[in-house]
């Protein structure tokens, strides 16, 4: 027996075509203007499908000095535009440099609300949608996993770095050489840790069987409405038109 899902929720796979789209659109746009249109358009959607954007970039917000590293590395590496500062003859920042450093700080962003968006479904729900889209079950249960050691890899990093300010390390406190140099420290034990677990994923998935038969039924089937037809055909032509007029195909 076959039990339908035809409750009012959003397809999972609908989900998966918005946040391709986004991707795609985030990743060919050069233009800082339409790049912020589409992480409007990003941040919308997340809000729309119920995530919390704002908790989302407060936990990005711990990372801004790497953002900040990442405009002035994309500024002295960039040659070209009017240049803002230079020592010695030598540019490092222009004009050119930080457009370039602010699109990488925009793909971020609509990176944070796309994850935002996957969020709102559960991970069953998007390898289910993945296995009727006839991908390979096998893809679809990493992506599964991935999605699932996300927030256990931010656990770890939280745990972590808990325990040293237990220890009386003031990280706020310290030089940023010297920070960085603590995180990478800190980067060690937090993998090794992840790939522990991950092996315990790896040892419980072989216990049940997985991949014992070359193909898997599901009692549940995910059924997508009208509107989610509708909603993934307009959101895939409106990025092929805004894609074919950005270049003038």
């Amino acid at each position: 027996m076959i039990r339908h899902e035809s409750n009012f929720s959003v397809d999972p796979r609908t989900k998966l075509v918005l946040v391709m789209c986004i991707s795609s659109l985030a990743v060919i746009l050069q233009d800082l203007l339409l790049m912020s249109i589409v992480m409007l358009i990003a941040v919308a959607l997340s809000v729309y499908f119920g995530s919390n954007f704002v908790r989302g970039l407060k936990r990005v917000r711990a990372f801004a000095w790497i953002f900040v590293l990442m405009v002035l590395a994309q500024s002295i590496f960039t040659t070209g535009g009017s240049e803002i500062l230079g020592v010695g003859g030598i540019s490092l920042i222009s004009t050119l440099g930080l457009q370039r450093g602010g699109s990488v700080v925009l793909r971020i962003l609509i990176i944070v609300a796309s994850a935002g968006i996957m969020t709102t479904s559960s991970s069953r729900d998007i390898l289910q949608g993945l296995s009727q889209w006839k991908v390979p079950y096998e893809i679809g249960f990493m992506v599964a996993v991935a999605i699932r050691f996300l927030p256990l890899l931010r656990e770890e990093a939280v745990d972590i770095l808990t325990a040293v300010q237990l220890r009386g390390l003031e990280l706020d406190r310290i030089p940023v050489r010297q920070r960085l140099r603590i995180y990478s420290y800190l980067l060690t034990p937090m993998i090794s840790s992840v790939l522990g677990k991950s092996r315990e994923l790896a040892l419980a998935v072989e216990m049940r069987g997985f991949r014992a038969y070359p193909e898997r039924t599901s009692y549940r089937v995910l059924r997508p409405g009208g509107w989610d037809y509708a909603v993934s055909v307009v959101a895939v032509l409106l990025t092929t038109i805004f894609i074919l007029w950005v270049y003038q195909v």
